[in-house]
């Protein structure tokens, strides 16, 4: 099967994030099993045009807002009757592949809706705009279109849009051992992900600074880069570290020191760092959200009322006994292996085709 995912970043983006990770590992394992793969990206200062990258043709064209131009181009372009079946990947905004891959099958892939987001990413006048009439009549024109996303919050997000064809598939990670590292002498707590205003790395100060005021030995680290950085930073005070971007290694060794993982998002199609603090012995204290209500219980983590003052009073409540507790292995979320999932997701794309066995090339 010769496959062209739409997806607006790769993973060499610079605002790469769980959705590029998510593309990249089931489209490897697609190539890996003897089909066709293209992704069509926007343009990344320094990165070629065209790459291969472990055995995906990545084709990088147009800029933020001109790739979904330059992803159709392509396709009636170089990428004429090249393809079976086109997987259109929904960020916010959709490339529109229904209304010009002409009789080529169309597959929606919504990680999450975007809905509150719009007030902390844009300005209220563009926030109001998106939220109320971009957003809902972009999807409208995906009512009848096979979508694919990776939680229950997130399908009924989508149904509420009008969405008639929602298919649940599985959200994946990579199950690594944990590194042989003691857990730190004092209370962490510990943030992982884009600095950004959507995930609400200063809500998780406020919580931690409410925290310090009862455990003052408690310790607070972030981890990850992004707008809300200077802020971060200039409000952090006693005890909290910023650490940037890290590598997978150190990451690794970092949520396995820690005691508590925090999530503090708007919403999330499934929150991945979920489980990959999970597969390091780290439990997680999150925001009850959409996508983190999926998430978080089934890593067996705790969910709260979205405000720093649940959240510190959670973490005040639950930190003697991590503290106390030695350093356990890592267990299994509600994330499963890649391999399962690029077949789940492969299976619903081409469902209805006959085809029994989804991982033979065709």
């Amino acid at each position: 099967m010769r496959i062209l995912v739409c997806n607006w970043k790769d993973l060499r983006h610079p605002r790469a994030g769980g959705a590029e990770v998510y593309t990249h590992e089931i489209a490897r394992r697609w190539v890996a099993a003897g089909h066709e793969v293209t992704l069509c990206c926007a343009a990344v200062d320094g990165a070629p045009s065209i790459e291969d990258v472990d055995g995906v043709c990545v084709v990088r064209r147009g800029s933020r807002m001109g790739v979904y131009r330059a992803a159709r181009d392509y396709y009636r372009g170089a990428g004429s009757g090249r393809f079976d079946v086109v997987v259109d990947e929904v960020n916010t905004r959709p490339f529109g592949c229904p209304a010009w891959a002409g009789t080529t099958p169309v597959v929606a892939l919504i990680h999450q809706v975007c809905r509150e987001i719009w007030r902390y990413e844009m300005p209220l006048p563009v926030a109001l705009l998106g939220r109320y009439v971009l957003e809902p009549a972009w999807l409208r024109r995906y009512r009848d279109v096979r979508v694919l996303t990776v939680s229950a919050s997130s399908r009924d997000s989508l149904r509420r849009y009008g969405l008639r064809d929602v298919t649940v598939v599985p959200a994946g990670v990579v199950h690594r051992p944990r590194p042989d590292v003691s857990r730190e002498a004092e209370p962490t707590v510990v943030f992982l992900g884009r600095l950004a205003g959507n995930k609400r790395p200063l809500a998780a100060l406020a919580a931690f600074h409410r925290l310090r005021a009862r455990m003052p030995a408690a310790q607070m680290w972030f981890i990850g880069d992004g707008p809300q950085r200077a802020a971060l930073a200039a409000a952090a005070g006693p005890g909290v570290t910023l650490f940037g971007r890290v590598g997978r290694a150190e990451r690794d060794e970092l949520l396995a020191r820690a005691h508590v993982l925090v999530v503090t998002s708007v919403r999330e199609g499934w929150g991945l760092v979920v489980d990959e603090a999970a597969a390091m012995g780290t439990p997680t204290v999150g925001y009850d959200r959409p996508g983190l209500r999926d998430s978080v219980p089934a890593a067996g983590g705790v969910l709260v009322e979205p405000t720093p003052a649940a959240l510190a009073a959670a973490l005040e409540r639950g930190l003697p006994a991590w503290t106390a507790a030695s350093a356990r292995h890592g267990w299994r979320g509600g994330a499963t292996d890649w391999d399962t999932v690029a077949a789940a997701v492969l299976d619903q794309i081409i469902a209805g085709d006959g085809a029994r066995h989804p991982w033979e090339a065709r």
